[in-house]
């Protein structure tokens, strides 16, 4: 089974079949849902978005330092969790993209599912595989569930499934920039939202990420094996829970990696016309020997309709 495009811990998944697609929901629907979730209010300031030290990945273009000013918006302080999803489902009868097509990908160790339900490993990452069956509802495939997992952050969702869960709630994806700024939580040029040390003073680890040999042995120090609850750790000075590790989370622009030498020093759009979608934060699967992306400034981009079991998301209000 093929993968395509710049992945990073985060497959693309080549889609062998025609899905039916979808331009989101239908206007009836749209801004009639409910959206709980705790909020996070960011003042208006400026900030240097990008990372200005070697350990920036230059082929994402984060090493592109630039000033941006954003107006005040307000945030999820959590991702999206599957009980926030579940509500959606019901109340629209929405499909997921991973539901069209039959398929998504699911980290090796997360499988439960039969052996014809597992259509192989995907090219360069063997430790993803494709599962027939896989979705947000049975994240390791179809012997899966997530009566346990509600406050855990709903998983296989595409880009294109979050717009459409924002359409239904009367929200959006952050900008990218907005995505970046609220996750410092208001320190200037630190690696991590709480500061520059991935453990704290007495070697506790401040987020969920992967410790061992990746992707062979987890010695799941940080308390997860896969994803965590999604108010697990200490929030950062802005209210926000969890925006390195745990999950990837889809954000509203284009992704291009040399945007950031263009970008306008005024509430930035993202480039238009771009493909592949930009997604931040890294996820359970990070590990400096292959992808040290758990970062405030790291990046990376997917397509619309790719899915796995370890991207998410969280919204923002409409207007910011």
């Amino acid at each position: 089974m093929a993968s395509n495009g710049r992945t990073c811990c985060a497959p693309t998944l080549a889609r062998k079949k025609p899905g039916a697609g979808t331009d989101g929901l239908s206007r009836r629907l749209a801004g009639a849902g409910s959206h709980p979730i705790e909020q996070a209010a960011i003042p208006a300031g400026s900030f240097i978005m990008g990372e200005g030290t070697d350990i920036a990945n230059r082929r994402d273009g984060e090493h592109l330092t630039h000033a941006v000013y954003l107006d005040a918006f307000v945030i999820d302080a959590t991702t999206v969790t599957n009980r926030d999803f579940a509500r959606f489902i019901d109340a629209t009868g929405y499909r997921t993209d991973a539901e069209r097509w039959g398929i998504s990908a699911v980290f090796r160790h997360q499988v439960q599912a039969s052996r014809e339900d597992v259509l192989g490993a995907l090219d360069g990452m063997a430790w993803w595989v494709a599962v027939r069956g896989a979705h947000w509802r049975a994240p390791g495939g179809a012997l899966s569930t997530v009566d346990d997992l509600l406050d855990h952050p709903v998983v296989h969702v595409s880009w294109r499934d979050a717009v459409a869960y924002c359409q239904w709630a009367g929200r959006r994806l952050p900008s990218e920039a907005q995505w970046e700024y609220a996750s410092r939580g208001g320190l200037a040029g630190c690696r991590y939202p709480w500061g520059d040390n991935v453990t704290d003073e007495y070697g506790a680890w401040r987020c969920n990420i992967w410790q061992g040999n990746f992707p062979h042995t987890n010695l799941i120090e940080d308390g997860w094996r896969f994803t965590a609850s999604v108010e697990a750790f200490p929030p950062n000075g802005y209210g926000l829970y969890q925006t390195v590790g745990n999950v990837w989370e889809w954000c509203g622009d284009g992704f291009d990696p040399e945007y950031y030498a263009r970008s306008p020093l005024s509430n930035p759009p993202g480039p238009p016309d771009v493909a592949r979608r930009v997604m931040r934060g890294g996820s359970f699967l990070c590990h400096d020997s292959y992808c040290n992306r758990y970062r405030n400034a790291a990046r990376t981009s997917n397509t619309p309709e790719a899915s796995s079991s370890n991207i998410g998301f969280r919204t923002i209000s409409v207007g910011a």
